[in-house]
């Protein structure tokens, strides 16, 4: 079979003979293994309880009751979303070299079948949401539209260069707004965080496909990359690293308004989180990088030991008080009159 530029990132037919899925096979398009992307949710349960959980002490019975039903809505919808992405990327996936390893790809899935799992999921983790309270059932609901804007035509941003990654990464700031509802139902995180976690997740995302554009070039060629993804017909390595600056300099951006704007102190943290960046940013430049597996960063020794050290950073800049920083938030002039009149 040849393809030319028109039908390029179209439906592929299927050549071969594929048994017929299993249950295990339906489990896996659900991507239960992937809630340690879940972590997300954390950084919002913990700043909630920082910047707005003293006064609500008394409500901690009801926090570990969201918590815990919350994280498993979370996942169950996630999985939701997954089962279509698994079931709508299958004629793609065949070109990607892990992708093409996933059980929509190597066995006939029943399509009735696949449908009923994704409902089974999303009225699950919705149903599970709900009683959590309203600001997380919202929550829960924009992460199961995100995942159908994603991934279904005739929207599908997943097709569209650069909608795909600002669209993707919309997931962190909604599992931030989870994890906050958890602790604190009365509001919502503030704009300045929310976007440093968009932009974050652009980050992240992008750099996977750098990691991809970098790896699928070298060992397959780009004619196949742009098979696997109509988007990155659109992409070169140039556009993706370009991309990659802008996002994380937003992201910066928005992180220093926070950290400058509710705790002076967490300014400190500043440095770890360059660091951060820096050391994912050369990941994705890695051959065969786990950047590419976002959901096995836990075996990238490098982020999680930058991670840890913005951790520590964090506790200690929250627990200690340095008076001297508060200087940063007042205009300051270095007066110079007197040196040059001398």
């Amino acid at each position: 079979m040849t393809y030319s530029s028109e039908n390029i990132g179209a439906p592929i037919e299927r050549q071969g003979e594929r048994r017929v899925a299993g249950v295990g096979d339906y489990l896996r398009i659900a991507r239960l293994d992937h809630m340690t992307k879940h972590v997300f949710i954390v950084p919002g349960i913990i700043l909630a309880f920082l910047l707005r959980g003293p006064e609500r002490s008394e409500l901690t019975g009801e926090i570990a009751f969201n918590i815990v039903v919350g994280f498993a809505a979370a996942i169950a919808v996630a999985s939701a979303n997954y089962v279509i992405n698994e079931w709508l990327d299958r004629d793609f996936d065949r070109f990607h070299p892990e992708k093409s390893q996933r059980a929509a790809v190597q066995t006939e899935l029943s399509g009735a079948l696949v449908l009923a799992e994704y409902a089974v999921f999303l009225i699950l983790g919705l149903g599970l949401a709900s009683f959590v309270n309203f600001d997380f059932l919202v929550a829960a609901i924009l992460l199961a539209i995100s995942g159908v804007t994603y991934n279904v035509s005739p929207i599908r941003t997943k097709d569209r260069v650069y909608a795909d990654v600002l669209t993707e990464s919309l997931n962190n700031p909604i599992r931030l707004l989870m994890g906050w509802a958890m602790v604190d139902a009365t509001s919502i995180p503030p704009a300045s965080l929310m976007l440093a976690f968009w932009f974050g997740g652009a980050f992240l995302m992008n750099s996977k496909r750098l990691a991809e554009y970098r790896d699928i070039v070298v060992s397959d060629g780009v004619e196949t990359l742009h098979r696997y993804r109509r988007s990155f017909r659109y992409y070169t390595e140039s556009s993706l690293s370009v991309a990659n600056l802008v996002y994380a300099l937003f992201c910066a951006f928005f992180v220093a308004i926070f950290l400058i704007k509710y705790r002076i102190e967490y300014i400190l943290i500043f440095p770890s989180v360059v660091l951060l960046f820096a050391v994912y940013y050369a990941l994705a430049l890695t051959p065969e990088s786990v950047a590419r597996r976002p959901e096995k960063l836990y075996r990238a020794v490098p982020v999680i030991a930058s991670a840890g050290i913005t951790a520590i950073v964090f506790l200690l800049t929250t627990f200690l008080d340095f008076p001297a920083l508060e200087a940063l938030t007042s205009q300051r002039f270095i007066e110079i009159r007197g040196l040059a009149e001398r």
